[in-house]
């Protein structure tokens, strides 16, 4: 059967067939660019900052990092880790072992196992800083706590009106013969200076001494928190003591793992008591002046020196003879002596020795001096493994004519996960 087409009906057929050729011809269209761009990932969207688990924009060079910087990520991508800031403290001195104040972040390359990092955060010398200061007052006369008093308030003297300072002692008020000093924070991070007199006025003798529980105190209580912009990368640890711990519950590792993590500063001045000390271990232990080591340092002796050795051979120290006595104390006062140097080292601080408690003053001085000269440098770490593993920091100082030398913060321990 034959059909008869008018020309409106032509027109029409006309209008179909074009409609047609339009769609397939924009299918086809869709199919290629959605090929191309899956051949081609560079025609995605530019990266984006993130942050533990949320996208955000990209922040401008200019703009300020926070405690944790993330890595740039493509579309789609999921990242979950994130960098941590990095401070290190670091003062400069030139030939003559003047220190330089006026130096910029430019005069400045951080190297992290031997590769550079970009620096986010500077602090000048002029910046604030927070001071927990310790004063170690075990085993001391009333003459002698009053020099440190003295020591100590000399010190908050000739800090900057804007520093706050907390201070810790070691409490044995209303203790008996028997029972130990406990670590007391007798103020908390302030600059009142008339408050902090009063708390160094309050401090007597102990008996004694938790030094390794006070670092841990310094790290979980005064700097638990994370410091403000104006004080990142300026916050130091100042103590008085002869290192020799002899009742804490902690030990060396946990306080320097605590206070490195924490990005603090370490300054110990240490007092020279081991002459003094000594003598008395010699005594008699019936005689009322004489001393005792603890059972807490000589189990910490045997670990550490003697680890063979049956523990019962050190659980009664009028037992052990003079020479055995002498050595103990000789090894343990080592021990601290290279413990406060490697913390002080570690952390970007320094140990000053004081031959007696009127030494001490001149020691509080060039502390003083340091934190009044001391920059701080921060960086977001290249390398954002979480592998806690132990990361070499080296700072080294470009356009100063002369020569010059730094000391800074040698290293830290990345966050593991």
């Amino acid at each position: 059967m034959s059909r008869s087409f008018s020309p409106a009906n032509r027109q029409n057929s006309i209008r179909i067939r074009f409609v047609i050729a339009l769609a397939a011809f924009m299918l086809l269209c869709a199919l290629m660019a959605s090929a191309q761009q899956q051949q081609s990932p560079t025609n995605q969207q530019r990266p984006r900052k993130v942050s533990g688990n949320v996208a955000q924009p990209a922040a401008s060079p200019r703009s300020t990092p926070s405690q944790s910087e993330g890595e740039e990520v493509d579309e789609g991508d999921v990242v979950r880790v994130t960098t941590e800031l990095v401070s290190v403290p670091a003062v400069v001195y030139d030939r003559q072992g003047r220190p330089l104040i006026s130096l910029r972040a430019e005069n400045f390359i951080v190297y992290e196992d031997n590769q550079p990092q970009r620096i986010t955060n500077f602090s000048t010398t002029e910046a604030p800083f927070e001071i927990a200061l310790l004063l170690d007052t075990s085993g001391s006369t009333r003459e002698d706590v009053d020099l440190i008093r003295r020591a100590a308030f000399d010190f908050i003297s000739s800090l900057r009106a804007n520093d706050r300072v907390a201070i810790l002692a070691f409490n044995g008020e209303g203790a008996g013969p028997n029972q130990l000093a406990r670590v007391e924070i007798i103020s908390k991070l302030t600059s009142n200076r008339a408050a902090l007199r009063r708390a160094i006025a309050s401090i007597g003798s102990s008996n004694g001494t938790p030094f390794y529980d006070s670092l841990v105190r310094i790290a979980d209580e005064i700097f638990r928190d994370p410091p403000a912009e104006e004080v990142r990368g300026r916050r130091a640890v100042v103590a008085l003591t002869d290192g020799i711990d002899s009742t804490s519950n902690s030990d060396y590792t946990v306080a320097r793992s605590k206070l490195m993590h924490a990005g603090v500063a370490c300054y110990f001045i240490e007092i020279n008591t081991e002459d003094f000390v000594e003598d008395r271990l010699l005594g008699d232990c019936q005689d009322n002046g004489s001393l005792r080591l603890s059972r807490t340092q000589l189990e910490r002796y045997r670990r550490i020196f003697s680890p063979r050795a049956d523990a019962s051979d050190y659980a009664d120290f009028c037992q052990l003879g003079q020479f055995q006595r002498m050595q103990i104390s000789r090894d343990l006062y080592d021990l601290a002596r290279r413990e406060m140097n490697d913390l002080a080292k570690a952390t970007g601080g320094r140990t000053f020795v004081a031959q007696d408690l009127r030494d001490a003053r001149n020691a509080f001085a060039q502390v003083s001096i340091e934190i009044g000269t001391q920059y701080s440098l921060g960086y977001y770490p290249t390398n954002k493994s979480r592998d806690g593993r132990y990361r070499k920091i080296r700072v080294e100082v470009k356009g100063i004519t002369g020569g010059s030398t730094v000391r800074a913060r040698e290293g830290y321990y990345a966050p593991s996960s």
